[in-house]
């Protein structure tokens, strides 16, 4: 689970380690991808590259509210026209979001970083992907081409993990 039933990540879901991994990983990235619901809330947040998946445009146009961002609407254009629209043509694109947002990419990523807090319970929290709890994240990433490599701590007192899931070639 990414969120609690209420659909926010809670306090005893955040941890240092993890939180320091995933600034890391977005600060790299030459954009951010999300949903509507999605933030990263960071030092570093305004100055990034992102586009913002809405259905309040037909297609794509830029976010009134941030010069950096690009809202798009992904049944009316391209995933590569909305990077095309944020003035990224190639990169890496760091998608972050909940299940809706992680599901549409699951044929395209190279690698999917999952995070696991295994003394966390969250019950009827947000799953991090569509299918999941009748199936476990590593499960559905698995079904989809991708393979484990080693897992990184990230938080020893609380067993908090990261593995990067990769695409075989």
């Amino acid at each position: 689970m990414l969120a609690d039933a209420r659909n926010v990540m809670p306090d005893e879901l955040k941890f240092e380690g993890d939180k320091a991994f995933f600034t890391a990983a977005l600060d790299r990235a030459d954009l951010i991808l999300h949903g509507r619901n999605s933030y990263e809330d960071q030092p570093n947040s305004p100055r990034r590259r992102r586009v913002i998946l809405t259905r309040k445009v037909e297609a794509i146009a830029p976010d009134p509210s941030n010069p950096k961002a690009t809202l798009w609407n992904p049944a009316g254009a391209t995933f590569e026209a909305a990077c095309a629209h944020a003035g990224v043509r190639d990169g890496t694109v760091a998608i972050i979001g909940g299940p809706g947002v992680f599901g549409m990419f699951m044929d395209r990523y190279d690698v999917f970083w999952l995070s696991v807090a295994p003394r966390v319970r969250l019950p009827g929290g947000e799953p991090c992907f569509p299918g999941v709890p009748a199936r476990t994240p590593q499960e559905i990433l698995a079904a989809q081409g991708l393979r484990a490599g080693d897992a990184q701590m990230l938080d020893a007192v609380h067993d908090v993990t990261v593995t990067p899931w990769r695409r075989s070639a």
